[in-house]
């Protein structure tokens, strides 16, 4: 059967990665091949098949989760807690995750029974961290600033919980993906909308996000939230704020996200070499989609969460 072109250019650029890297790499070939067929698209049921069977069940061994915490007013306004079953002997950092939706969708757990995204807070409490996951209002019900301030109430209900489930309040990292990354960027960017003296944050992480608005035209679902007003994007975009921020910043793109995605992970990527604290942790997952970067979190396949390790533990 003949190779697709995607499939040319990514066997290419693994075999261009030497042995070296390859070792580095563990994700297997069957793997590799299934998200090749799945391409460029997002596709959240395809890939939630190929890593479901990867991913623990509960009850989960040694940790404690506490579900459908209210952490403002909104019907939404809704998260859960991991932390591990055995009290830890000092304070753990806290990860905060955002997930997406493309801003009229998604939640803190894609079904009752999923393991996704309870997969990427039991990759936190056992890595050192409680972990935090939240879900937020929507558009088009709930257009901007809905998301970023839902964001701002959640920063905040950490840090004034964060000694009761064993955090640290000094050490809050917050993390989104896709439209998730972009209310983090918002959050870091816009401190109108802080809760919390100085935002509050000891790093943000950022996978597949959108950070300049006027870059690319918007889709509908993305004007659902930001407005139909082009004279506003640039003001309510994040390229700007997250420049002129000194906030430890990690952004992540997958070698094979939507093109748009690639090309905002270039732009901040730019942008933020340009701050007086220097430049931002930026991973370019190989083999990766849009979906599997996050879906691959608690696997085998470190790749992206060895980077976070490393960037909370140095604070670059």
């Amino acid at each position: 059967m003949m190779l697709t072109r995607l499939a040319l250019t990514i066997l290419t650029t693994a075999l261009a990665l030497g042995a070296a890297q390859a070792q580095q790499s563990p994700m297997p070939d069957d793997i590799a091949w299934k998200l090749i067929e799945i391409g460029r698209a997002i596709d959240p049921p395809k890939t939630a098949a190929i890593y479901a069977p990867l991913q623990a069940r509960e009850p989960y061994a040694g940790v404690k989760v506490q579900r459908d915490i209210r952490y403002g007013t909104a019907e939404r306004n809704l998260l859960d807690v991991f932390t591990p079953e055995t009290a830890a002997a000092a304070p753990r950092p806290i990860l905060i995750f955002v997930h997406g939706g493309a801003f009229i969708g998604g939640n803190k757990r894609t079904t009752p029974d999923s393991p996704f995204y309870d997969n990427i807070m039991l990759w936190a409490v056992k890595n050192g961290f409680v972990g935090i996951n939240i879900t937020y209002r929507l558009a088009p019900k709930f257009p901007w600033p809905a998301g970023v301030e839902d964001v701002a109430s959640a920063v905040q209900w950490a840090a004034a919980h964060a000694a009761e489930n064993g955090g640290d309040p000094a050490r809050i990292f917050l993390m989104g993906h896709s439209a998730g990354a972009v209310h983090v960027a918002t959050y870091v960017a816009h401190p109108e909308f802080h809760k919390v003296g100085g935002g509050g944050l000891a790093g943000a992480i950022m996978a597949s996000g959108v950070y300049d608005l006027t870059a690319t035209p918007l889709g509908d679902q993305e004007m659902a939230y930001f407005g139909i007003d082009p004279s506003r994007f640039k003001e309510r975009s994040s390229l700007s704020g997250l420049q002129a921020s000194s906030l430890p910043l990690m952004i992540a793109s997958a070698e094979m996200d939507p093109p748009r995605f690639v090309e905002q992970f270039d732009l901040l990527k730019q942008a933020a070499c340009k701050r007086p604290s220097g430049c931002a942790r930026a991973v370019m997952l190989p083999q990766h989609s849009h979906m599997s970067e996050v879906y691959s979190i608690n696997t085998d396949d470190d790749r992206l969460t060895r980077e976070i390790a490393e960037f909370v533990q140095t604070g670059k």
